[in-house]
């Protein structure tokens, strides 16, 4: 395996920026400059930014009104930044919202904000988050003109990381142009791409919002072009991931390996085998069983793991794979395969791709492409308000390779059943939201097979009075019996819930000791989460619901699968077996919801889910023992991804977590 010295010399030349473009002189630029740019989220205009920057004698400044409405609720943000001539920050304030669930406001004043204090003689800029978008190109152009630096500080805290692409060529109104692309990382959580004209004008950003959620600014003349941005994003990200992947593989798919010495939990339900052996080659399993009756290959690269547990590679069954940071943050927490249920089309069929190819770094990604009706919540740009709209639209994701659709709230009653109608027809199955105005019995009579948040369960199985989940009650009867009825599968999302209903007094890491480990930019957008503390007792006992409502599904046998949704990225994945545990799961059961329930749910079981002859070669090792302990799974000391080994350490560093 190559050593963690060699990743970190790759990573510093692609990432950290060692080796830079030339940089361009500012070009000369009017006294008075205004723009536009229409933000979108998830390639649906929901906003738009409007910004004005005056150039005076003695200071520069730019004074941004940035707005938009995500799901019906409004994120308003103003900030105003002086400089002097040569863009040196002076003065910085910003109020408002950069997501639905974060407020920012912060006043700095020269050099200097906390305890952060940036020397006479150190370049430095203002930014406080991913908006305004005129922020962030007013620190490009600062970067430029200041030499390019490998490093830049900012404030109020963090340091941000500039990198010129080099140009790139796109057709947008039927006219050729030629842009310079421009990576960013810290300033929100990931890879930022941005595209400059030759005057140095921002033309397009695309990256995530303050849910980490996908995020678009397109200026106003070039709005023609945002599936071709949001698919050149998806492709360069990848495959700066991909050079990196590179140097952290410790074994190429055809190498013959042999895991020997490990404790063999292969999802099948049967008790742990001591002492196993397993071989790997060509990205398939081709062994595995005691040590007395395995043999171990001449030519095998042996995997030492004596007093470690050996299991199949896990999965995420609610994931949102909204940038490519994302693949290295799974693999490191032991996920080899994950089902995207939403996302901007171009983007996650460009990463998919790239995954499966061999040049991208991360899980294998199933597709469930999401539908939305219009109304003032919906998502996404994929409207069905029609019967033709909706079979349209389905079709057009089989084509791309989707495995399910998932419908969303917006979707009115009378074209659910069309979608469910034609996805069936075309041998798919539909997932998602329970649309509004319809209940979770309804979903499923209309041909809904899976439902995502257990939230919508609890609200049909609930007392109509009490609001209380008992189990004898005539409700939770009906529940049970349809579901038996139709088959239905459930990701409930408890982790998520864990964190959005947990007060606010208690820090996140009482719960989840990931939180610690997590990005920076992450951590302080995490930190928003949850519940005012005088309202911390009604939320705990909706939360004790929820778990309530997972544990009489299990009992009755319903199909229960990992899935988090977007929680603390990867370890959310361990904190959801873990509170499937603390349901009524035995550790086993936990373990089986992430591995081979999923593999069967998704018509997958002959491919994967369990450690068996035949199967992908999607295996992890973990130190201790999950099957007695499950927060052993939190261990993991090596990933195999279809036969391609990893260690984790180096991963996490990939995406600025803390190994």
């Amino acid at each position: 395996m190559k050593t963690k010295n060699a990743f970190m010399a790759v990573l510093i030349v692609l990432i950290a920026g060692a080796v830079w473009g030339k940089s361009a002189p500012l070009k000369d630029t009017p006294n008075v400059e205004e723009g536009r740019f229409y933000l979108h989220k998830f390639a649906q205009r929901i906003g738009e930014e409007t910004y004005k920057i005056t150039r005076g004698d003695q200071q520069v400044q730019l004074a941004a009104d940035f707005k938009f409405t995500d799901r019906g609720r409004e994120v308003p943000l103003t900030a105003t930044l002086t400089m002097e001539p040569d863009m040196t920050p002076t003065s910085f304030h910003i109020k408002g919202m950069v997501s639905r669930f974060s407020p920012v406001e912060d006043s700095i004043e020269g050099r200097k904000a906390g305890h952060t204090v940036i020397g006479p003689a150190e370049s430095f800029f203002d930014v406080e988050a991913y908006a305004p978008v005129s922020i962030q190109m007013e620190m490009v152009r600062y970067w430029r003109r200041h030499g390019s630096p490998a490093n830049l500080m900012t404030l109020p805290h963090g340091t941000v990381q500039i990198r010129d692409e080099g140009g790139e060529q796109f057709v947008i109104g039927g006219k050729k142009i030629s842009l310079q692309r421009v990576s960013v990382r810290g300033v929100i959580w990931g890879m930022e791409s941005l595209w400059f004209d030759r005057n140095d004008n921002l033309v397009a950003l695309v990256g995530c919002d303050g849910e980490m959620d996908h995020f678009e600014a397109i200026a106003s003349d070039y709005e023609d072009g945002l599936n071709e941005f949001i698919s050149s994003a998806g492709r360069n990200n990848m495959a700066t991931l991909g050079k990196v992947a590179a140097a952290l593989a410790g074994t190429a798919n055809d190498q013959v390996i042999a895991i020997t010495g490990g404790r063999l939990v292969d999802g099948t339900g049967k008790p742990p085998l001591e002492n196993s052996v397993v071989i790997l080659r060509q990205g398939k399993i081709v062994a595995a069983g005691p040590a007395a009756s395995v043999a171990v290959p001449k030519n095998a690269q042996v995997i030492h793991a004596e007093g470690k547990s050996v299991l199949p590679g896990l999965w995420d069954m609610h994931s949102h794979f909204e940038q490519v940071e994302w693949g290295p943050i799974y693999l490191a927490t032991g996920v080899t395969t994950v089902r995207d249920v939403g996302n901007e089309e171009d983007f996650i069929v460009s990463v998919r791709d790239a995954v499966a190819s061999g040049s991208g770094l991360g899980p294998r990604i199933l597709m469930a492409g999401v539908v939305d009706g219009s109304g003032p919540i919906s998502l996404g740009m994929n409207r069905v308000d029609t019967p033709e709209q909706a079979r349209e639209q389905v079709r057009q994701y089989k084509q791309h390779g989707a495995l399910q659709i998932k419908v969303y709230s917006s979707v009115k009653p009378e074209i659910l059943k069309v979608v469910t109608e034609e996805a069936h027809r075309l041998g798919m199955t539909v997932t998602g939201h329970v649309p509004n105005g319809m209940t979770a019995l309804e979903g499923i009579d209309d041909g809904m097979d899976q439902i995502n948040h257990v939230a919508y369960v609890t609200s049909v199985m609930a007392d109509p009075k009490t609001k209380a989940v008992t189990p004898d009650s005539a409700q939770v009867k009906a529940v049970l019996d349809a579901f038996a009825q139709h088959h239905t599968v459930v990701d409930p999302t408890v982790a998520l819930m864990e964190l959005l209903l947990h007060s606010s007094a208690n820090d996140i890491s009482t719960f989840e000791p990931g939180f610690n480990k997590v990005a920076p930019e992450i951590r302080e957008l995490l930190g928003e989460m949850g519940s005012p503390p005088e309202k911390a007792a009604a939320a705990q006992e909706r939360f004790n619901s929820l778990l309530e409502t997972v544990r009489i599904l299990h009992q009755a046998g319903v199909p229960i699968v990992v899935g988090t949704d977007q929680a603390v990225p990867g370890y959310s994945v361990d904190r959801e077996m873990e509170l499937y545990v603390k349901a009524g799961f035995t550790p086993m059961e936990a373990i089986q919801a992430a591995t081979v329930v999923p593999a069967k749910v998704m018509g997958l079981e002959k491919d994967s889910g369990t450690i068996e002859p035949g199967k992908r070669a999607d295996v992890i090792i973990v130190d201790g023992n999950p099957v007695e302990n499950i927060s052993d799974i939190r261990k993991v000391s090596a990933v195999f991804s279809a036969g391609r080994m990893f260690e984790p350490g180096p991963l996490w560093s990939a995406a600025g977590f803390k190994p």
